[in-house]
């Protein structure tokens, strides 16, 4: 029996676990169900069957719901989103009444400690916490009831929070897209303009715009549900507009609707409508743009106040109180470690929100293919032409292929081979141009080496120390962020210069158009002038052309080269017209238009800009010299370190000089300042640096650049020191 009972030992042991275990096995098919559509289709099924019919039965706030999925676009009903919602929150109730008991469990656990014993774990600031322990053994049936009504209490807050946060998800879904329709109605607009100016249907105006939603992002999105109602329900334009009205998020989007729908059925002029609302969305623009400027220099001031003036005051106290004697190190390293980062992490996150309407220039990735598919290509045999794929019986002597064709669907073969190797090929042959189009990229290979380099400068240090540690891991820091700012900041003046040309090619081509020659011979006439930074790229555009590519294939292909969103609207808006009409100036005029409208925002918003810029740096800097001042000049001229803060009895300092005014403070470790002063400068210095970058561009990317400024000024401020 003992035998028996001793290999039994090991599941006793592991019996606390079993409810832990319970609770991870009820959340593993909700956590598989995000990736796997198989678990997540079993369980939308059994939630239907489950509670599909309480959902129906249920009219509490249904039409609401409803319509908030329908502006979230998410792909499912209402009943089906509602019953898996009631799962999810049961689950979440059961998952939370197991983990409650834990939490419960562990309290008593601790306030069952002896007083004294706690006053000896506990550190000297946390001494009042002693008082709450001591608690006496409870009864079997007192610890039945606490558990009993802690579980519950748990389970139903879990299960109240779960079901909150589902239905709280597609509102907060259908805001951000709120956010990206107004912003890129005015270039969506313009877009069904041009095109209706050009003689095309608007059926198939609303066709192309659905297609294109890589560039026009939201707004396609939502015209993509006109084109669905027309295309697979059979409903008439009208209809399907106004459809497409009551579902969107958008105010803004729903009054355009509604005034379209209204103008198709009285049989107006389309396009004199849609050039006014494109002017109209243009005024609406900039004064979206002068609101968010004026709201983001309200955030900069109070950016200053919190984030830069409110630490020091904080730190100065802190040090003060420090030096009367107190242990005020670990408040302040749980300041600077946590609470000052989570607090800038946050301002970062939402000034991110705030900033996503400006538009930012960056690179097109989802680009579609350009080049014909390998079962379309054919070659020449003597004097025919024939398919690569004629296969022949007729045997060689010579060692060679069995016949032309057999040749061809080798060289095919290697083709194929050459077009999945491409990329790498790119990427790996021509490493300069890769991280100068995607700047990401630098940082596969800085990343790994600063670590690397970390470790083998740490193993290779002999005796290491806190300054040595801090300077190896403050230049691999210096190292990442200033590399990829340098190569970012040439990326971002590349796509600037592009983006600043294109105004000018377009009207270039627009005059030459509008004198009578083709769209070909415009190109051809165009790109002898200087073009600036687009001039070598329209000389390969016509390259194209010259080797036989056709001006629609020429066009995409100079986009996938190029991949900025103002060219890719372009392209976009060229390609169409030209299958439409064979006069594209009025098109181009419009594009040109439209990109000197959005130049235009842009600069204006870079020199409002500027000056929340300066105030970043200004402020950082005041921080830097009054941290500095407390490091070089307060911390040294105080008693030396004779007991470190944190230790035990800080009341009792060893004799220290005599300071005069100073005598009877207490003594202080101007170490373990120095250090902290110095990670509060890096800190600060890198978040302050992502703040101006987002306040300049509206990029966080482009804080890179100032983050090494300010990191570099820290760093070299307190090496001198």
């Amino acid at each position: 029996m003992a035998a028996t009972a001793a290999s039994f030992a090991p599941l006793i042991a592991l019996r606390p676990f079993v409810p832990l275990a319970l609770a991870a096995l009820l959340l593993l098919p909700i956590v598989l169900a995000i990736g796997v559509d198989s678990i997540d289709r079993v369980l939308r099924r059994l939630s239907v069957v489950t509670f599909g019919g309480y959902v129906d039965r249920s009219e509490r706030k249904k039409n609401s719901r409803r319509h908030r999925l329908r502006a979230a676009q998410f792909p499912t009903t209402y009943r089906t989103y509602a019953a898996t919602t009631i799962l999810y929150s049961m689950v979440g109730a059961l998952v939370g009444g197991i983990l409650g008991l834990y939490v419960v469990w562990g309290v008593l656990k601790v306030l069952a400690i002896d007083q004294e014993r706690a006053r000896e774990i506990l550190p000297t600031a946390l001494e009042a916490l002693s008082n709450f322990a001591g608690l006496g053994t409870l009864t079997p049936t007192e610890l039945l009831t606490v558990m009993l009504a802690s579980g519950l209490t748990f389970g139903l807050l879990a299960g109240l929070l779960t079901y909150w946060l589902r239905w709280w998800w597609p509102g907060h879904v259908a805001a951000v897209r709120m956010r990206s329709i107004e912003a890129t109605m005015p270039h969506a607009i313009a877009f069904m303009y041009a095109l209706s100016r050009s003689g095309m249907s608007f059926k198939k105006v609303l066709s192309i715009m659905a297609a294109h939603r890589r560039i026009y992002g939201a707004t396609a999105a939502e015209v993509d549900v006109a084109v669905r109602q027309m295309d697979l329900f059979g409903r008439d334009m009208i209809t399907s507009i106004q459809r497409m009205g009551r579902r969107t998020p958008s105010e803004q989007f729903r009054e355009f609707s509604e005034n379209l729908a209204s103008v198709l059925q009285s049989g107006r002029n389309l396009a004199g409508f849609l050039e006014d609302q494109y002017a109209d969305f243009q005024e609406e623009a900039e004064a979206q743009q002068e609101q968010l400027l004026n709201l983001i220099s309200t955030l900069a001031e109070a950016y200053v106040t919190v984030f830069v003036a409110g630490p020091l005051f904080l730190i100065t106290i802190l040090v003060i109180i420090g030096i009367a004697g107190a242990d005020t190190i670990t408040p302040l390293r749980v300041f600077v470690y946590f609470l000052l980062p989570i607090g800038n992490l946050g301002f970062i996150l939402y000034l991110d929100t705030v900033t996503a309407r400006f538009g930012r220039g960056e690179r097109m990735e989802s680009l579609p293919p350009v080049a014909t598919g390998l079962h379309d290509i054919r070659r020449a045999t003597g004097d025919s032409e024939a398919s690569v794929g004629a296969v022949t019986d007729e045997p060689r002597t010579d060692g060679g292929y069995a016949n032309d064709g057999d040749r061809g669907r080798a060289n095919l073969e290697r083709l194929a081979i050459h077009r999945r190797i491409e990329w790498l090929r790119n990427r790996v042959g021509a490493p300069v141009r890769t991280v100068v189009r995607r700047p990401i990229a630098l940082l596969y290979v800085t990343v790994p080496l600063a670590v690397f380099g970390t470790l083998f400068r740490l193993t290779n240090a002999g005796e290491l120390t806190v300054d040595v540690v801090d300077d190896m891991f403050v230049q691999a820091t210096l190292f990442v962020v200033a590399t990829f700012a340098m190569v970012f900041e040439i990326h971002r003046r590349r796509i600037e210069t592009i983006e600043a040309a294109v105004p000018d090619f377009l009207d270039r081509i627009a005059s030459v158009n509008e004198a009578g020659l083709s769209m070909v011979d415009s190109i051809d006439r165009v790109r002898a002038s200087d073009l600036g930074a687009l001039g070598p790229e329209v000389d390969r555009l016509w390259s194209d052309i010259q080797w036989g590519s056709d001006i629609e294939t020429a066009l995409k292909r100079f986009e996938r080269r190029v991949r900025t969103r103002t060219v890719s609207r372009v392209v976009a808006l060229i390609t169409n017209a030209m299958s439409a009409s064979g006069d594209v100036s009025r098109v181009l005029r419009i594009a040109a238009a439209q990109a000197k409208a959005d130049r235009r925002l842009k600069r204006q918003r870079k020199q409002e800009m500027l000056s929340y810029v300066v105030v970043v740096y200004i402020s950082f800097f005041v921080f830097l010299v009054i941290i500095g001042a407390l490091d070089a000049v307060l911390i040294p001229n105080l008693p030396d370190a004779a007991i470190t803060p944190g230790a035990e009895n800080p009341g009792q300092p060893s004799p220290a000089p005599q300071l005069g005014a100073l005598e009877g403070l207490g003594t202080i470790d101007t170490e373990a300042y120095t250090v902290l002063f110095f990670h509060t400068a890096l800190l600060q210095a890198l978040l302050s640096g992502i703040v101006a970058g987002q306040m300049s561009s509206g990029d966080i990317r482009d804080g890179a650049k100032h983050a090494a400024i300010l990191m570099s000024v820290a760093y070299l401020a307190f090496l001198v020191i």
